[in-house]
């Protein structure tokens, strides 16, 4: 697992080891980043459901100003956490320790991109999902991966899906956030 391109590319990632880890393939990390390659620059990320912290990290690298990452599990977190030191991304990074769907119901904050890989078959999306209308800025995007058995739905308040694409088993789901008028 590395880094695609930006200011780390080439960086090798750490990832836990085990049957409960997915790590995204780098064919399905290069393909999140060609469909929203022109929203990252600048943009606030959020990358729920963090695990090792790649898909935030590669954000960081393609020049997002900041990014928070959230998983439940702490030794995921402390792979984040030496993964963006690896990086020297430290600095344009939030780590946070807590279960996803409460961290969504507490926070503030905003944000312009919301990468979402939760663990399959535990219906996570769905649950994620509707607490990211209030979340997200205007014209901002989500990013699901999940597996091909489970579409998400279409829209949830104001996020409608952009699109789906299909990689063997695996599936994004792309939802915009649509723009008050």
């Amino acid at each position: 697992m590395r880094v695609i391109t930006g200011s780390a590319r080439g960086m090798k990632l750490m990832t836990l080891e085990g049957d409960d880890v997915r790590p995204t393939t780098d064919m399905v990390k290069e393909a999140i980043y060609s469909i929203i390659q022109f929203q990252v620059p600048g943009a606030n990320v959020l990358d729920l459901f963090a695990g090792s912290g790649q898909l935030g990290i590669e954000a960081l690298s393609r020049e997002a100003s900041f990014c928070t990452f959230v998983d439940r599990s702490k030794d995921s977190i402390d792979v984040v956490k030496q993964n963006l030191a690896h990086c020297r991304l430290t600095d344009k990074a939030r780590i946070d320790n807590t279960d996803s769907i409460n961290f969504l119901k507490l926070t503030n904050a905003k944000y312009d991109i919301v990468l979402l890989d939760p663990p399959y078959r535990q219906g996570l999306i769905d649950k994620a999902m509707p607490y990211l209308d209030r979340i997200m800025n205007e014209g901002g995007v989500a990013v699901c991966e999940h597996e091909r058995e489970h579409l998400p739905a279409e829209s949830f308040g104001s996020l409608k899906l952009r699109k789906r694409y299909k990689y063997g088993k695996i599936m994004l789901s792309v939802y915009d956030k649509e723009t008050e008028e």
